[in-house]
């Protein structure tokens, strides 16, 4: 087509057309393989930000130093999605700290520069064996989660019961035999601070080995869980227990378990909750000794309080029984007609409602 009549072109700037086909040609080199830069980067970011939330489109910019989870609204589940944009488009896989204890485009951005070749490479597919041998679910009266876990540990103790995957490929496999025993020394540790059943424990715990062996080891000493969210950062650490602390108060919580790093603010975090009074890790937790006789629980004791973020309004706490968790359990099991030969696959995180 020629220039339309009256519009000659001056040939000091794009005309119209040219302009769209060079913005169309940003986007696509935004999300397609290429060289690392800013733009690039920026353009990226800009691009999920406005999936997140759209009508920002116009008005939206972004800086080195915006904040992706305040001025881009990238939280916790959409740095998942983040991570997978930024393998697509600059063939680097972060690790998973690097990309949680970013808080800036130019952090990202460093982070991107400084990563070596090994993991700009594709990490070698594992293959892992199928789990295999002879197992039965537990009985369908089986009352509780503890039951449930005690049953599998003593009939096929060395069977894999979860594997945990690291951004880095490494695969931590923990057996029945190796959950229970981590559970028991939780909650002889439990029992020596002088919790006693029914009282609730704050959990804020990474998804790993730590919070796996937490979780059922505060339900063996009767206790009952409370998981909250990690600190995405070091950085914010102080802040986020302060404002993890209104959950702390309403479930009246004498013990919280957390990462390494929170004891550091201990006093700060027992100011603010009355009824804390310790801060531990679960490596100072365990506790090697003859098992002791633990609490009888029922279906109908409290198995977890599942509180909302309150990054809405104040948290609000859910309680759940044994009986209704594994009333959820045996429900899902029966729509996908899962066998004991078959494996699941989550991402979700374990403080998350449907993790």
């Amino acid at each position: 087509m020629g220039t339309a009549p009256g519009r000659r072109s001056s040939g000091r700037g794009p005309t119209p057309a040219t302009e769209m086909q060079q913005a169309d040609t940003k986007k696509k080199t935004a999300t397609s393989g290429g060289a690392l830069s800013a733009e690039r980067l920026h353009a990226l970011l800009h691009d999920l930000a406005v999936e997140l939330e759209r009508g920002r489109h116009e008005t939206l910019e972004v800086h080195p130093d915006s904040r992706l989870d305040r001025d881009l609204g990238i939280d916790s589940l959409a740095r998942v999605q983040l991570s997978l944009r930024l393998e697509r488009a600059f063939g680097v896989r972060l690790a998973d700290e690097a990309l949680l204890e970013a808080e800036t485009p130019a952090d990202l951005l460093a982070a991107l520069r400084a990563a070596t070749p090994e993991s700009v490479a594709e990490t070698p597919a594992t293959v892992t064996p199928a789990v295999g041998g002879a197992a039965r679910a537990a009985p369908a009266d089986t009352a509780t989660l503890i039951d449930v876990l005690e049953y599998h540990a003593t009939r096929h103790p060395d069977r894999p019961s979860i594997r945990c995957l690291s951004g880095g490929g490494k695969e931590d496999t923990i057996t029945y035999a190796a959950l229970w025993d981590g559970a028991q020394r939780i909650s002889a540790g439990l029992r020596a601070r002088g919790l006693a059943a029914g009282q609730a424990v704050g959990l804020m715990l990474p998804t790993g080995r730590d919070y796996f062996e937490a979780f059922f080891g505060i339900l063996l000493a009767g206790c009952v869980p409370v998981p909250l969210y990690p600190p995405l950062r070091r950085a914010q650490i102080e802040e986020h227990l302060r404002r993890q602390a209104a959950i702390l108060r309403n479930a009246q919580t004498p013990m919280l378990i957390a990462m390494p790093d929170a004891g550091l603010f201990a006093q700060v975090i027992r100011a603010l909750v009355a009824d804390l009074r310790h801060v531990v890790t679960p490596r100072e937790l365990r506790r090697d000794g003859p098992a002791s006789a633990r609490p009888v629980l029922g279906a109908d004791d409290v198995a977890l309080l599942q509180y909302t973020s309150g990054s809405t309004g104040d948290p609000k706490g859910v309680v759940l029984t044994h009986a209704n968790l594994l009333a959820n359990i045996r429900a899902i099991g029966r729509v996908l007609r899962a066998t004991p030969d078959d494996v699941t696959v989550s991402w979700l995180p374990l403080y998350h409602d449907m993790g």
